[in-house]
């Protein structure tokens, strides 16, 4: 089997995170979810009392802020462990006032251009599943096979009230549906890389589907020289 780089878009809970995960163990790749670097910043900047707003702070916190994805070091449902300066942040990237903060933040200029340079290097050593809203169109777009998620706005917002439910965070599904709307309009319509679907991508709505089976689509649409693989996780 031939190693091939793989982008995964998508708006937000569209599967992204957990298909990617889970395409990644099938073919013995890398996973990478670029959207935890993003929401890194935001939590830094958060924690570090930057105004969200000030795009010069955020940006200059993004291009000192040492990030680092490795693989889970607990055994409490992380899909991996998210280090910023030293300090675990895995679960605290999830709280509500992230959620709100990281499509402003990863909007700027500034902040994408200091995060995409280390996403590209990761991505040109291959044999890799990375995650985000810009994979296909920007960071990796001679990705050997894009792929982008979809699924309805009522859908995607009831999965991320059963994620923080199990979470222990309150929110009501009420409140993910506006969050999600506004997280939609915000990501597909700032300047700088839009979320979009790359003209070449393969298109799947995960609505009404589980993950065995979107995981096992895109299996099936690998290129041929990378399909010689072990899915029976599916």
């Amino acid at each position: 089997m031939s190693a091939i780089t793989i982008a995964v878009d998508g708006p937000a809970a569209s599967g992204k995170s957990t298909v990617g995960h889970r395409l990644a163990e099938a073919l013995d790749y890398l996973y990478f979810d670029t959207g935890v670097m993003y929401r890194a910043v935001a939590w830094a900047a958060l924690e570090s009392g930057i105004p969200i707003e000030d795009e010069e702070q955020v940006t200059a916190l993004a291009q000192r802020l040492d990030i680092d994805i490795e693989p889970p070091q607990e055994d409490d449902g992380r899909q991996y462990t998210v280090l910023a300066d030293d300090v675990d942040i895995t679960w605290e990237i999830r709280e509500p006032a992230v959620n709100r903060a990281v499509s402003p933040v990863s909007a700027y200029g500034g902040v994408r251009e200091a995060l995409v340079a280390q996403q590209r290097e990761i991505g040109a050593e291959g044999a890799v599943v990375m995650v985000g809203r810009d994979i296909g169109t920007v960071v990796l777009p001679d990705a050997d096979l894009k792929v982008y998620l979809d699924a309805s706005l009522e859908e995607r917002a009831r999965r991320r009230h059963r994620e923080a439910k199990q979470r222990g965070a309150t929110s009501t599904l009420e409140e993910e549906i506006v969050a999600i709307r506004r997280r939609d309009e915000i990501d597909s319509s700032r300047e700088v890389a839009p979320l979009a679907q790359a003209d070449d991508a393969f298109y799947l709505d995960t609505t009404d589907l589980d993950i065995d089976e979107v995981v096992q689509r895109i299996l099936e649409a690998l290129p041929a020289g990378a399909r010689d693989v072990d899915d029976g996780c599916c």
